[in-house]
């Protein structure tokens, strides 16, 4: 989650359970949460926000200037390397992937509008709490008259939870999301990042193993020749054996030197390749794991402004109750500090997907451009 989750390592391990060892989640989130780049961001989106607030309204906006790199750079960042020309199933695949991390971004920017919402909507039941607190706290300094007085003060924190029902709740059911698509978009991705790293490094390490056997073999028929030449040298001319020697051994010389440098040339460009895929995996597995954890997020304060809903609604059904409503009141007031730090918590969330996802598509276009063959 934290740049330290995108630098960490090079290598990606074949299965998740060893990929999720080597990115250890869960122990850097909340170092994550004190970077210099999640600070920044965060004061960034701030600004933005504070000196145009439009940009709720207009998300999508607001994810374009966010996104780093941003979208409309990616077409020519693939476009100029010469390595992806070579492979346009590699360069279709890291289109998809920018692609992903895209909508996952302006995902986030529509999160946060609901982020704002819930605390709008939630600011009625606040204010209700505090005049209920405001009776309480005025009640032994006068003497009521058939219960006006505290009438008054029930009857106002009614109308505002009144308020607060008509609203929406701004997290619909989690299974209505779009954390669905989005998780399938990433695993789509995902495996086939992982399908092609993998047969880019069988690849190299076969390379690396016909090398090596090469150089067994040369070393071996050197052997060879060296004794074949001595039992032929005792029993012919001198000049008969230094003819074909001087043929023969230049010529391998030479095929040796070309298909060494033929093969460092193609391990140096598979290198690359699984450099390229191995970091678009790693960030493709961070945000599909962010996502697990924002979806489980929503669900909760979704589950909780509806059960908040649910108090509400029956008092409103029976508001002659009185004892009940206070009760309500009370029940509300206990949760309030909770739900505020759940809400909090999402937020935090968010924002650090969002760096999340700026500092992957930052490390593949970095590896895309300096990747020169």
């Amino acid at each position: 989650m934290s740049a330290k989750l995108i630098r960490a390592g090079k290598v990606i391990n074949k299965d998740d359970n060893k990929m999720e060892e080597s990115i250890n989640v869960h122990e850097e989130y909340h170092m994550a949460l004190r970077t210099k780049s999640y600070a920044d961001f965060f004061t960034k989106a701030q600004n933005l926000l504070t000196n145009k607030p439009s940009f709720y309204d207009n998300h999508i906006k607001f994810s374009e200037i966010l996104l780093e790199p941003t979208q409309e750079t990616i077409p020519s960042i693939l476009n100029n390397s010469s390595m992806l020309s070579q492979k346009p199933k590699l360069k279709h695949l890291m289109l998809s992937y920018f692609d992903i991390t895209a909508s996952a971004s302006n995902f986030c920017i529509r999160l946060l509008k609901s982020i704002k919402q819930v605390h709008s909507n939630h600011s009625f039941i606040r204010r209700s709490i505090d005049i209920i607190d405001q009776q309480e706290q005025y009640k032994p300094h006068y003497v009521e008259e058939e219960g006006e007085s505290s009438s008054n003060f029930e009857l106002v924190a009614f109308e505002l939870l009144q308020s607060f029902m008509l609203s929406k709740n701004p997290f619909l059911p989690p299974e209505n999301f779009d954390f669905k698509a989005i998780n399938e978009n990433n695993s789509s991705v995902l495996q086939n990042l992982k399908a092609m790293r993998n047969k880019v490094m069988r690849k190299i390490k076969y390379i690396k193993y016909t090398k090596k056997a090469s150089t067994v073999c040369a070393t071996l028929a050197c052997g060879v020749l060296a004794t074949a030449a001595v039992i032929i040298a005792t029993h012919t001319l001198a000049t008969i054996i230094m003819g074909p020697a001087l043929l023969c051994f230049p010529l391998k010389g030479f095929k040796e030197k070309l298909s060494g440098k033929i093969m460092v040339f193609r391990n140096g460009f598979l290198s690359k390749v699984f450099e390229q895929l191995d970091a678009a995996a790693k960030g493709t597995y961070i945000l599909s794991r962010d996502f697990d954890t924002t979806s489980c997020l929503v669900a909760r304060l979704h589950d909780e402004i509806e059960r908040n809903r649910e108090m509400i609604r029956f008092w409103m059904e029976r508001k002659e109750e009185r004892k009940l409503g206070l009760e309500i009141v009370k029940e509300l007031r206990k949760s309030e500090v909770g739900f505020r730090k759940q809400v909090e918590e999402l937020e935090e969330h968010v924002y650090l997907c969002l760096v999340t996802i700026n500092r992957a598509r930052a490390l593949v276009a970095k590896e895309i451009i300096s990747s020169k063959v």
